[in-house]
């Protein structure tokens, strides 16, 4: 006959580094990011002055997408969280190592609803090559910055957090996200 069905996974509960193993290979996913921004600010801004919001827009959709799927498997297996720090917690040491190999190097808030994750050696910018002096780095890195700020709110929309976040660096390779809370 018939067996009753389950509440539990068939799987046993996976630590970040089990996850990390089953994932993209590190090389492929870094040259995956630089190409798709690459293909989505050339086949999106078709005029050199036009708007980048369109890029913003992609970039991040696509993200949050992302950021949804993977929070949901990395949360499957466990109990809700209990406020919006430990989601935040959550975001800056177990997601932040499967997508980085680390945790965040900095989490500040104002306990009102605004939260700075800073990150010191951003991964995904080490292996952007910028110009002898660099004035314009940062600038034209903030693409690079829209996905991963997409990610996170995905994460915090998938456990219950709705967010805006926003990215910003001035000295490559460090970038600061700030999440703030929806009222």
């Amino acid at each position: 006959m018939y067996s009753q069905p389950t509440t539990s996974s068939p799987l046993p509960q996976q630590t970040p580094q089990q996850v990390q193993q089953e994932l993209v290979s590190e090389s492929c996913m870094d040259f995956f990011l630089m190409e798709m921004v690459d293909t989505i600010c050339r086949t999106t801004i078709t005029e050199p002055d036009a708007d980048i919001d369109a890029v913003f827009y992609k970039l991040e959709t696509l993200g949050f997408s992302v950021g949804q799927r993977l929070i949901e498997k990395l949360t499957k297996d466990r109990p809700r969280f209990v406020d919006t720090l430990d989601v935040v917690k959550f975001i800056c040491k177990d997601l932040w190592t499967i997508m980085f190999k680390k945790q965040i190097d900095n989490l500040k808030t104002n306990h009102r609803g605004v939260y700075v994750l800073q990150d010191n050696n951003f991964r995904w910018f080490m292996r952007l090559s910028t110009d002898v002096g660099g004035a314009d780095s940062a600038k034209k890195a903030t693409p690079f910055l829209w996905f991963p700020c997409g990610i996170i709110r995905g994460a915090l929309a998938n456990l219950g957090v709705t967010s805006v976040v926003v990215a910003e660096t001035s000295n490559l390779p460090q970038c600061t996200f700030q999440i703030k809370i929806a009222a």
